[in-house]
């Protein structure tokens, strides 16, 4: 069986997979946005004396660590709306469970990097910047965050990466993203490697454009260090 080029990229401009791709990027960019706003207070309370607070996070980790990503979608989308009746109306939609469900999900992995990335920068930093009359939320703005966010973008980026593959998974639930889009049109012409091919160039791109931002992002973030000293040094 012959590669069919003119079904390859007729799908590859086509507009329902552009469309795919775009519903698979958004997701992915609201989760982990979502994500990181949620475990960044969770990191710092990760990072002080054992609490009830502290206790309830861990067993958040654990709880969300446990599930497979694909039951909590399913859990999500099919479970919650009969313990919640307010979830039963038409503005629940796939996209939105996915957006929770993903969102909850990747909370519980961002946590442990920013933790890491928290608790990596030198404590001593901290008593230098408190000595020469900083507050205490100033030491966290100019001094532990800049170099916490640091030597937390790359295993943030390769966090997102994984994320953005995962989103697959949400055609369970109905959600017209890219892997979705491919399986209809499969199943309507039994193009198969045309179709995947196509696919296959647009996550390749994807990813490939994080990989290079995340370089960016890494030399943007390389003053963190020298620019943390010399705040401390000057005054």
């Amino acid at each position: 069986m012959t590669f069919d080029g003119g079904v390859f990229w007729s799908a590859l401009f086509s507009w329902a997979f552009l469309k795919g791709a775009l519903v698979t990027l958004s997701l992915a960019l609201l989760s982990h946005a979502v994500a990181i706003a949620i475990s960044i207070p969770m990191a710092i309370v990760m990072g002080r004396p054992p609490s009830i607070l502290r206790s309830f996070i861990v067993g958040y980790i654990g709880l969300f660590r446990a599930i497979p990503t694909l039951l909590l979608l399913l859990f999500v989308w099919n479970a919650v709306p009969q313990f919640f009746p307010v979830f039963r109306q038409p503005w629940f939609s796939p996209f939105l469970a996915a957006w929770i469900a993903l969102a909850l999900n990747e909370a519980a992995y961002q946590v442990e990097i920013n933790r890491s990335a928290l608790q990596s920068v030198d404590p001593g930093q901290t008593w230098a910047g408190q000595a020469i009359g900083l507050t205490n939320g100033d030491v966290f703005r100019y001094v532990i965050l800049p170099q916490a966010a640091r030597i937390a973008v790359a295993p943030t980026v390769n966090e997102f990466i994984t994320l953005l593959k995962i989103t697959s998974l949400a055609s369970v639930i109905s959600l017209q993203e890219l892997m979705t889009v491919t399986q209809v049109s499969v199943a309507r012409t039994f193009q198969f490697t045309e179709l995947y091919s196509a696919a296959l160039i647009y996550y390749l791109a994807m990813v490939f454009t994080l990989m290079a931002l995340q370089m960016r992002i890494e030399r943007r973030f390389s003053w963190a260090t020298r620019g943390a000293t010399r705040l401390v040094g000057n005054r």
